[in-house]
């Protein structure tokens, strides 16, 4: 590796600012995303999301500063003796783009400290950050926050810093290279590194990504021919590594395995391979097949562990495997990818947090009956793992969570290669970009997830004619699609619909999903129930029992105070035929069993035999099942709304 340049050779190309309106596209040699991101701010939540990121910031994601030491007055990013690891990059992660999709003031000062003291506190060599470690990892993750913070604010600090801490990078690696997870974990960083270069075109930095390549994991060749087929316990890590595979936990990890999903994504625009590409459809299949779960999410407490729904999954690879998604979808335009982040985003994260976000789980179960200290089932976490509080089992979920929803959030428009609009996920939002030098302003106003319709308002200063690309996922058959009232074509599940006129202020899209019940088959041949994007479970009667305080905050058990072993009786050929919908007034909080805006009714019955031990419901029977019990009407909620549930039930012989 040449020497690197000095930190003047990285300058912004003329004319290019420091942040844009409309999104910087890729420069060559670099491949071209189908969709890019808006800069932060550009997309705005309304409706019940922007209630949902009130919640969070009314909850831990504004207040974790105030009550948890970790990221408090003393940490190692505040210049302080206190943690120097991860913990104050991921709580910056998050709580940066809350900050400013709230436009909150507040918020904005918490984020400013940890801003102002990484970019103030560089180092002369370039390296950033607490002196008493110098893991690659935990930069990797503030170069993220540091990429949000320019786009929402132009700081012109941030580019000079990177650019210098770049410089530093290809002097130090040959000699001081990727491991640990820093090596698992260098597609994080390549993200950081294309996104200087997309804003100064310096060639040097595309040395930089080809050195991270070279020494980080092969999550490809992983999956090409993928070995984690089981479920992956303490002792097979052990044996494993004490046989020399020293790599096994880290290629097994939950979290790993969910950041690395961008990986095929990511390296296509530096490779240009189809393969590469494909990558990212061939690490979920695989997960799905052997560890995938109802709620979208791939078993993980905290390695590996197979398709029992009683399994959990760790709430960090919740977030990251939707940061993946999000990424991935900008890259890959495939709109199979918005599916995936839709469910996780309106299941798998808020099933995980209680309502009010002062509290989450590290791992959260689809079938999930009590939550209370108890060892089973997990592979290698501990007793508090589903545990509802602070830092149950490890702080790292307590600091990463909250880039979930602002993260979400400001991924729901994009910006096409050819200079059009794309709907890219659905939520209550409005946006504002620059479209070839004419300002575009689009509200959109739905209760999706819940009900099924959207309606976007086109609102260009002047008429302009460009692109409306609107994801139709792949289970919305018969969607239809209007503009101003007149019918258009029927559209295409599983694709982009694309829409091309000249767009006035005022121009109205109706779009009508038609939700309809349906079922999925899973471990055992069990039956989940979903709806549109969300996936419904039974809901047990809760009983939350106060562990111990926690400062601003507690740590809580959850007992269950009714039955819950049912088996129900569905048609999976015609489900809409025996499951009875219905819709209710939406609330703030839609994912509280309270008022929950969306029931079904189905008829089950109870299998006796099938019951919990030691706290964790037993395997679900494997169907068809028969029972003696009397049938009932059973009442299914959104999954999230259900902290204590039956998401994957067995089926009734008929």
């Amino acid at each position: 590796m040449a020497s690197s340049l000095p930190v003047s050779a990285f300058a912004a190309s003329p004319g290019q600012t420091a942040s844009s309106s409309t999104g910087v596209k890729n420069r060559a040699p670099l491949a071209p995303n189908a969709f890019y991101s808006l800069p932060l701010g550009a997309v705005r939540p309304t409706g019940w999301l922007r209630s949902q990121l009130e919640i969070q910031a009314q909850g831990l994601g504004g207040h974790l500063d105030e009550t948890w030491p970790d990221v408090g007055p003393n940490s190692g990013w505040l210049g302080g003796s206190g943690e120097s690891w991860e913990r104050g990059p991921y709580f910056l992660d998050g709580l940066t783009p809350l900050a400013y999709l709230l436009d909150d003031a507040r918020l904005k000062a918490k984020a400013q400290k940890y801003i102002d003291w990484t970019l103030n506190n560089q180092q002369p060599s370039g390296m950033f950050g607490p002196h008493s470690n110098d893991d690659w990892w935990p930069r990797m993750v503030m170069l993220k926050a540091l990429t949000q913070y320019q786009e929402a604010t132009g700081d012109p600090r941030v580019i000079p810093a990177m650019q210098h801490y770049f410089d530093y990078q290809l002097t130090a690696l040959p000699t001081r290279g990727l491991s640990d997870w820093g090596k698992f974990r260098w597609q994080d960083e390549v993200l950081s590194v294309i996104w200087l270069y997309n804003r100064t075109g310096n060639p040097r930095l595309l040395d930089l990504v080809h050195l991270l390549h070279t020494q980080g994991h092969d999550w490809l060749a992983q999956y090409a021919n993928f070995q984690y087929k089981d479920r992956i316990t303490g002792e097979k890590i052990r044996s494993e590594e004490e046989s020399g595979h020293k790599d096994f936990g880290l290629s097994t990890h939950g979290v790993n395995n969910g950041q690395a999903i961008k990986t095929g994504a990511v390296w296509s625009l530096v490779s240009g391979s189809e393969s590469d590409r494909r990558g990212v459809s061939q690490m979920i299949a695989e997960l799905d097949k052997y560890h995938g779960l109802p709620n979208g999410m791939f078993s993980c407490d905290e390695h590996l562990a197979g398709p029992n729904p009683s399994q959990g999954s760790e709430l960090c690879t919740v977030v990251e495997y939707m940061f993946s998604l999000e990424q991935s979808l900008g890259i890959l335009g495939d709109p199979v990818l918005g599916d995936r982040l839709e469910k996780l985003a309106f299941n798998a994260l808020p099933g995980t947090l209680t309502d009010d976000m002062w509290a989450h789980q590290y791992n959260q179960e689809p079938n999930q009956v009590e939550c209370s200290l108890h060892r089973k089932p997990w592979t290698t976490d501990g007793p508090e793992s589903n545990l509802f509080g602070l830092e149950p089992n490890f702080g790292c979920c307590t600091a990463n969570f909250h880039q979930g929803w602002p993260k979400f959030t400001a991924s729901l428009f994009m910006l096409s290669q050819d200079d059009g609009v794309v709907a890219a996920a659905y939520a209550p939002c409005e946006m504002r970009t620059m479209v070839r030098d004419t300002p575009v302003h689009i509200v959109e106003e739905t209760n999706y997830p819940f009900h099924g319709t959207v309606s976007i308002t086109v609102n260009p200063a002047s008429p302009l004619a460009f692109p409306l690309l609107l994801r139709i996922p792949a289970w919305a058959k018969g969607t239809t699609l209007t503009v101003n009232r007149q019918q258009q074509p029927a559209p295409e599940s599983g694709t982009f619909a694309r829409i091309e006129r000249k767009w006035r202020a005022g121009d109205r899209v109706e779009i009508d999903f038609h939700f309809e019940p349906r079922v999925s088959q899973g471990f055992h041949d069990s039956v989940a129930v979903e709806r549109g994007p969300l996936v419904f479970s039974y809901g047990i009667g809760e009983d939350w029992l106060k562990l111990r305080d926690r400062g601003m905050t507690a740590d809580w058990q959850v007992y269950p105070t009714t039955q819950w072993n049912y088996a129900l009786s569905l048609d999976a050929a015609s489900p809409s035929h025996g499951i009875v919908t219905v819709e209710d007034e939406m609330h703030d909080r839609p994912f509280s069993a309270k008022g929950a805006p969306v029931k079904l009714h189905v008829k089950g019955r109870k299998v006796s035999s099938w019951q919990a031990e030691d706290g964790v419901v037993n395997p679900v029977p494997q169907s068809p099942v028969t029972s003696d019990q009397s049938e009932e009407t059973v009442t299914l909620i959104p999954y999230a709304a259900a902290k204590l549930r039956i998401t994957a039930f067995p089926q009734l012989k008929t």
